[in-house]
């Protein structure tokens, strides 16, 4: 399966591309962990090691591991 993600930008790009292989994972009834929850601590002053970085990191991961998820044969466990 043919997968591809869309660069992880801002918080709408990653909601985005969290929902749709969410919805491709829900499709094939791969059974897959929750995506990691947006921050809610950014001060919004730009910090170096911003929670946003952490986050987009995360999903990024996330992404990464739900698409291997799809790829793998029907029936084979993660």
């Amino acid at each position: 399966m043919d997968v591809t993600t869309p660069d992880l930008v801002d918080a709408a790009s990653a909601r985005g591309a969290m929902r749709m292989l969410a919805a491709r994972l829900d499709a094939v009834r791969v059974p897959f962990r929750a995506p990691p929850p947006e921050p809610v601590g950014c001060c919004g002053r730009g910090c170096i090691g911003c929670v946003w970085e952490g986050y987009f990191a995360a999903v990024a991961w996330w992404c990464e591991e739900a698409t291997l998820a799809l790829a793998q044969p029907e029936g084979s466990g993660p």
